[in-house]
């Protein structure tokens, strides 16, 4: 047995067995630690060192998790799904894989709990203004790496994360089962990374703007040419960048942080 990895905790056992063949390629392999760096990091290596397509890395608690531009996803343990799956898509399939796994975790909470989630782009999904989970895609040519953390119980987190964040449970007031939430959300994440890979962009493009409805028209602002710049969130394209109209330019935004303001 890989030193780290022990079998799956009941609960998460159980689930994913009932999940069955809607896990996919996701269902082939999956390795559960109780405490790592980060699950991109350990999914990393896997991929580096030839991992099948699928593979899933879930972590009961990471130390050292990050999101977006360095920053740090606080990972207490017991309090979250913290999962890495390890993709091969083309390069024109990647660029739309954080909006499919974004539509994949608020498809996967609806099912689990109930809970509606909205989205905003580039990564995050929100419950009434709070954030409730973020997606990381990291890769090299050969392979990409897609981490997902999601809040489940509510956890003494730093303040600076504490003002904006939110749980499944905080939001719904009751517990809720982290195994049945893991199984949906990766089979949610097959069936919808299976759009992508069949050339259903357009399908998986409006199944996010539908969760996006409550962001889309909002100010933003973004840094361009070493300048600051506002402008309204217009849509996504089929390649998953956000266009911006600002004055009478509708402005392409592939990377970088953009602010809702």
């Amino acid at each position: 047995m890989t030193p780290g990895v022990i079998s799956l905790p009941v609960e998460f056992a159980n689930a994913l067995a009932l999940a069955g063949g809607r896990l996919g390629l996701l269902g082939r392999q999956i390795r559960w630690y109780p405490r790592v760096g980060s699950t991109n990091d350990v999914a990393t290596t896997l991929a580096e060192q030839g991992a099948d397509e699928g593979a899933v890395v879930v972590a009961d608690q990471q130390t050292a998790g990050r999101g977006r531009l360095g920053r740090t996803w606080v990972s207490p343990p017991g309090a979250g799904i913290y999962v890495s799956v390890v993709l091969r898509p083309s390069p024109r399939e990647a660029a739309l894989l954080t909006i499919a796994a974004g539509v994949a975790v608020a498809d996967g909470v609806r099912s689990a709990t109930g809970l509606e989630v909205q989205l905003k782009w580039p990564n995050d999904a929100h419950v009434n203004g709070r954030k409730l989970a973020g997606i990381l895609a990291e890769g090299a040519p050969s392979y990409v790496v897609l981490g997902v953390g999601i809040n489940v119980l509510p956890a003494a987190y730093p303040p600076e994360v504490a003002r904006l964040a939110t749980s499944i449970e905080a939001e719904l007031g009751r517990s809720v089962d982290r195994g049945l939430l893991l199984a949906e959300c990766l089979a949610a994440l097959a069936a919808r990374y299976g759009q992508v890979t069949d050339g259903d962009a357009r399908g998986v493009v409006a199944a996010w703007r539908e969760r996006a409805a409550s962001t889309l028209g909002r100010r933003v602002e973004w840094e361009a040419g070493g300048r600051s710049r506002i402008g309204l969130a217009d849509d996504i394209d089929e390649d998953g960048a956000l266009l911006v109209r600002s004055g009478s330019e509708l402005v392409r935004i592939t990377s970088g942080e953009v602010r809702w303001v």
